[in-house]
């Protein structure tokens, strides 16, 4: 196996073929029942015939042979150092990655060290500028927050600002976190001694696509923002400027149709959250909580779905309903049909004055429209107790 994760890290790394070519050579070698190790053993017609490669491909694939030997030597000293080597073929690849980015984008190779299991567990990435203002800082600790109440992962890119304060808050509430690096995964000696600990007991996952060797560079930075938002299948923005990785990340996945909550700023705040907004972005309070009722301009209205536009006959079955029983927001779902989640349900009742919630679990909510204020009195105390 050591020998084969020699091919692998070679195709991985051939300079100048696209993603995209490299997963289809993946995928045709596994169509005609080939390995990896077939495929550096073929012959240049066979290169041509059977995967469409052209003239400066197959020039390139036959000088990367004679990296074979060197990348032997990495893939034996990266095990024995103790990194893991997944290919896109692995059990253990992250299937979210590979669903978000695709066959033209997902890596053929991912370099990792800490708990693989993070990377099949529910996952939301917080972003933001490096340089992001308190009001950021503070939504991006309350969003890691509730994720790691949640159980679910903290992507991380490990840059100033939003990044780390996502991290350190994620393991400051005692949550699990992928930090994804900028460069090479043996590059990072000062971070594996900072958080030795927390890989050890499985709460962090380090994980580089780049070469192990490459150190950090703006391009590296730049090419791993996809990632990030790749292994996450929720997306939160806590501030925003008009260029850069975070706005093209979030243009990027609005096109591809991805749901991206950004924080709704203040007033007083010079970024580009609220233009994000207006592209199609779900605007978000503080604490994470989808705000319903915003102005939608004309921009904004030719990439809001026909879903969106139901949304106040939607919350207004709800609310009827609630004035008939006491519901959790998965009964909610159930009983109206309705093609909202459960969470977003939740989030849309926590912001509503005359609904009551009942602190059992689950989470349940009625209107007040039900209660005497005798019947109040006893649930806000029943609430406190919990």
């Amino acid at each position: 196996m050591n020998n084969e994760l020699a091919y692998w890290v070679t195709l991985a790394h051939l300079p100048k073929i696209k993603t995209r070519v490299k997963n289809e050579i993946i995928v045709r070698l596994f169509e005609q029942g080939k390995t990896i190790i077939d495929f550096f053993n073929f012959t240049e017609n066979e290169w041509k015939n059977k995967f469409d490669l052209s003239a400066i491909d197959i020039s390139i694939i036959k000088s990367s042979i004679a990296d074979l030997p060197n990348n032997s030597f990495l893939v034996e000293s990266l095990l024995e150092q103790g990194y893991k080597i997944l290919t896109i073929t692995s059990h253990e690849y992250s299937p979210v990655l590979k669903k978000n980015l695709g066959r033209s984008y997902a890596p053929p190779v991912l370099y990792t060290k800490g708990n693989l299991q993070l990377l099949k567990e529910d996952s939301i990435a917080i972003v933001g500028s490096r340089k992001a203002n308190e009001t950021s800082l503070v939504f991006t600790d309350n969003i890691a927050k509730n994720a790691s109440v949640n159980y679910k992962v903290v992507v991380s890119g490990f840059a100033k600002g939003v990044d780390k304060q996502a991290l350190d808050s994620a393991l400051k509430y005692k949550g699990h976190s992928i930090i994804v690096l900028p460069q090479g995964i043996t590059t990072f000696k000062s971070g594996f001694k900072k958080y030795y600990k927390q890989i050890i007991e499985g709460d962090v996952l380090v994980l580089s696509t780049f070469h192990p060797k490459a150190i950090w560079s703006v391009q590296l930075a730049m090419a791993r923002n996809p990632i990030i938002y790749g292994l996450a299948k929720e997306i939160y923005v806590a501030e925003s400027s008009k260029k850069g990785g975070t706005w093209s990340g979030v243009i990027d996945g609005l096109r591809k149709k991805r749901i991206i909550y950004v924080r709704k700023p203040n007033l007083n705040e010079n970024n580009a959250n609220n233009l994000l907004i207006q592209k199609g972005a779900k605007p978000v309070d503080i604490y994470g909580n989808i705000i319903e009722h915003q102005t939608i301009n004309e921009e904004s209205k030719s990439i809001v779905s026909e879903t969106d536009l139901n949304y106040n006959e939607i919350e207004n079955k709800i609310l009827d309903l609630l004035k008939k029983g006491v519901y959790s927001s998965k009964d909610i779902v159930k009983k109206l049909r309705i093609e909202w989640s459960p969470r977003k349900v939740t989030n849309f009742l926590k912001n509503q004055k005359d609904i009551i919630k009942i602190y059992k679990k689950p989470l349940r909510f009625t209107h007040n429209s039900r209660q005497t204020n005798e019947e109040q009195a006893s649930l806000f105390d029943f609430n406190k107790n919990e």
